[in-house]
């Protein structure tokens, strides 16, 4: 099992910075990627953007430019970087790993969630 614990999120002006932690903690060996969610009210859950076990990162089209993901040299913690913050990004933020991926599309499914931490972005 893999216990994941987000922090960071709070209430900043559009243009604002915030920088979101994710600690990880358990079987972390068996992990090989880690991600970033979003869901803002009234919509789907969306992919902000993963780091390979490798170092390897993606960022979705929405975010790209603004938002960097990197992680600790122990590989424990993983962080979302969001610079030039907009009113649309306003949403739960969610952590999430997983052991198995695509290394060409980087397709994945999640098999760890943290628990969410509420990012709000005014106008």
């Amino acid at each position: 099992q893999v216990q994941l614990v987000e922090s960071g999120g709070g209430l900043v002006q559009a243009g604002g910075s915030l920088r979101l932690s994710c600690a990880a903690s358990g079987s972390i060996f068996s992990i090989n990627i880690r991600g970033w969610y979003r869901q803002a009210p009234g919509k789907q859950r969306e992919l902000v953007g993963v780091i390979t076990r490798g170092g390897s990162v993606y960022h979705a089209d929405s975010v790209k430019g603004r938002f960097t993901i990197s992680s600790d040299n122990a590989k424990t913690t993983i962080y979302l970087q969001m610079n030039s913050l907009k009113p649309e990004d306003t949403a739960v933020y969610y952590c999430a790993a997983g052991r198995y991926y695509n290394s060409r599309s980087y397709d994945w499914n999640p098999e760890y969630w943290g628990q969410g931490t509420q990012v709000t972005v005014s106008s």
